[in-house]
């Protein structure tokens, strides 16, 4: 009476043991299976180090070092692409990271810190390339009552804010172009603001993006002003011609007024890597990320300088690095496809 059911029992169990053999192979089979080998230091050390971009930034108190961190955010993709933010002496000294500094990749600069260059490196515009024009510093001459223009500044004391900063470096640099002989003071600018109240300072110059905080929330004495400075020849390699607004400063300017300045290209260069190295690779990796992914930067909880940034800028005096041209180049043929 048993018989059936004993049959059937061995037949489930002469169906079962080939499946349980083949989940589970045996030891011989499983000692000829190569052994999975833990990467060594050296190999996780060049893992990690092929795909990370050094980004020179600026001080920690900068715009520049605000933006670098936020594009870090953005393109991060783990052991495919990892970029470092590093703190610096501020934008003039980033120009000399990216040509001497190993680890260095790219770094944001003033477009006229290439004129330090011109005498002992007057082909720097071969080596050093830009990917993108992150936004203008403005020009923002700022003065007393009692002076009345440019050449009434000859002899006078004029604050560019400390040493390291984008005023210290090219607002000096502008008034010796204007041909204006100032005595020159590099002191934090909100001591200057209050020096200029008690009439020890005759003016402060700021380079940076407007508006600027101190002139919007501080109570300045009618006659306090912006001086107007004329965009011409002399200016045309590193500057672009701006102007501040009275929607900028109400409380300094009458409505509708417009103030003639310069502007400072803030721009993200690179050193102009061989197309085939490492270095250029993951140069153009990262410009190809930070472009695809911009408008991630432009919406609430960024800095809002990304809405203005304009892939296609041109920057005065610095050419194009090619990866970021082939991807502007490639949008354009995809767009005309599509009509």
């Amino acid at each position: 009476m048993m018989a059936k059911p004993m049959k059937s029992l061995l037949s489930a169990f002469a169906l079962w043991v080939p499946v349980t053999l083949a989940l589970h192979p045996s030891t011989a089979d499983a000692q000829d299976q190569p052994a999975r080998r833990a990467p060594t230091y050296a190999e996780r050390q060049d893992k990690i180090n092929a795909w990370t971009v050094g980004l020179a930034a600026g001080l920690l108190e900068g715009a520049p070092l605000r933006l670098a961190t936020e594009m870090s955010r953005v393109v991060d993709d783990g052991e495919n692409l990892h970029v470092l933010p590093i703190v610096t002496r501020g934008p003039t000294e980033n120009l000399n990271s990216l040509l001497y500094l190993r680890g260095v990749d790219l770094a944001i600069i003033n477009s006229d810190s290439l004129d330090e260059y011109k005498v002992v490196f007057p082909d720097i515009g071969l080596h050093v390339k830009f990917l993108l024009s992150l936004f203008p510093s403005e020009l923002h001459v700022f003065v007393r009552p009692e002076i009345q223009s440019l050449q009434d500044l000859a002899g006078k004391k004029v604050n560019f804010n400390t040493l390291g900063t984008a005023a210290a470096y090219s607002g000096p640099l502008i008034f010796s172009r204007l041909g204006v002989n100032i005595e020159k003071t590099f002191i934090p600018h909100p001591l200057a603001l209050q020096q200029m109240r008690k009439g020890d300072m005759a003016a402060v110059v700021f380079v940076t993006t407007k508006p600027v905080d101190a002139f919007i929330r501080g109570q300045w004495e009618p006659g306090f002003k912006f001086l107007p400075v004329s965009y011409d020849s002399k200016f045309e390699d590193y500057y672009l011609p701006a102007f501040l607004e009275a929607s900028d400063y109400p409380a300094l300017m009458k409505p509708g007024e417009r103030i003639a300045t310069l502007a400072v290209p803030t721009v993200l260069a690179t050193y102009n890597w061989p197309v085939n190295s490492n270095r250029y690779q993951r140069v153009a990796r990262f410009t190809d990320y930070l472009f695809g992914r911009i408008d991630k930067l432009q919406v609430p909880g960024f800095d809002p300088n990304w809405k203005t940034v304009n892939l296609g800028a041109m920057v005065p005096s610095l050419g194009r690095f090619s990866a970021a041209q082939e991807w502007l180049d490639r949008q354009s043929r995809q767009r005309a496809s599509k009509q």
